[in-house]
């Protein structure tokens, strides 16, 4: 079986990371942080022995503690984890897989470093991501080459990187997303940002000569044009997709078979049971397809269902971020 190349440079990686760790931009690493830490304090049950995978997980040791958890060991995201099998009950990948040659390869690691029924959870740039400077630098490119180079790293979908959690043997898994908005003065204050974030491009087709600077002024013209403010600065999409899942355990509840159920619901309920159907009669045939992972999509324009209860954060509408005040 041939193996797939790799679509990311590991090496140019890590000395963007390195040059960006002398003056990071670190604002987005506490605004996730600070939200898995909220997420991970409605789990009721203790998880003592955790670990934090990522460039920059001291930050999220510090969010962690501050929720009055005890702060986890950190590790970096390396293609071998330094993680013994069955040693935590708890194992954040940190706003880092969105690198990894070799996602699944990740998570099947972390996954048996958990004691069963240990939780997992993964924040990782996804979905519509850095889509304002994609389209910007395409139709600059475009009109000023003719042609089109990869700039920025494909981002994935909630569906796909869910189905990773199944195919990496997790249990219960669930996807969900939360979008940030950040504002900057123009599009070369958010590559400024992009660079002490260690977040550009490091894709191995990436182009090899350099780019003339009046590419890069058409496309911070077309993305003042397209994506300004009210106030006139621009925007910039980050969306952090979540992945949670559980080490299999015997304790851990199963689907029952379908057909099985021995109550109907209407009698549980102690409410009239509906009138049978009246339709054209069904052939009884299932439709063929694989199935997916269970898969929550937040509510994001104010339309979530009214509840009694304080909505949590990663339900309400995209979070604002003006990096100036950081």
């Amino acid at each position: 079986m041939t193996t797939p190349p790799d679509l990311f440079d590991d090496a140019l990686l890590d000395r963007r990371r390195q040059r960006a760790a002398r003056a990071p931009a670190d604002f987005l690493q506490r605004a996730v942080a600070s939200e898995i830490a909220e997420r991970l304090s409605e789990v009721n049950r203790p998880l003592s022995d955790a670990v934090v995978i990522g460039p920059r997980a001291g930050v999220w040791g510090d969010a962690l503690e501050a929720s009055g958890r005890r702060r986890p060991d950190t590790i970096p995201d390396a293609p071998v984890l330094d993680l013994a099998s069955g040693s935590r009950d708890l194992v954040i990948h940190a706003l880092a897989l969105h690198w990894a040659n070799d996602p699944v390869g990740q998570l099947v690691q972390c996954r048996r470093a958990l004691r069963p029924d240990g939780l997992f959870v993964a924040a990782l740039f996804g979905g519509r991501t850095l889509h304002e400077l994609r389209t910007a630098l395409a139709e600059a490119e475009i009109a000023q080459t003719g042609g089109l180079s990869p700039r920025v790293a494909p981002m994935a979908e909630i569906r796909d990187l869910g189905a990773l959690l199944q195919r990496a043997g997790f249990a219960l898994p669930v996807a969900d997303s939360a979008r940030f908005d950040v504002t900057y003065a123009d599009a070369f204050a958010l590559m400024r940002d992009l660079r002490a974030m260690a977040e550009t491009s490091v894709l191995r087709d990436r182009l090899r000569r350099p780019t003339s600077r009046r590419l890069f002024a058409h496309a911070a013209a077309l993305y003042a044009e397209r994506f300004a403010e009210a106030d006139g600065r621009v925007r910039a999409t980050f969306d952090v997709v979540v992945l949670t899942g559980w080490a299999p355990a015997a304790s851990q509840p199963k689907p029952l078979r379908p057909g099985s159920a021995r109550t109907r619901l209407a009698d549980a309920l102690g409410v009239p049971a509906p009138p049978p159907a009246t339709g054209p009669a069904h052939s009884g045939r299932r439709r063929r397809g694989r199935s997916s992972p269970r898969t929550s999509c937040p509510a994001r324009s104010g339309s979530a269902t009214a509840r009694s209860d304080p909505m949590p954060k990663w339900l309400q509408p995209p979070i604002a971020i003006d990096p100036a005040a950081r």
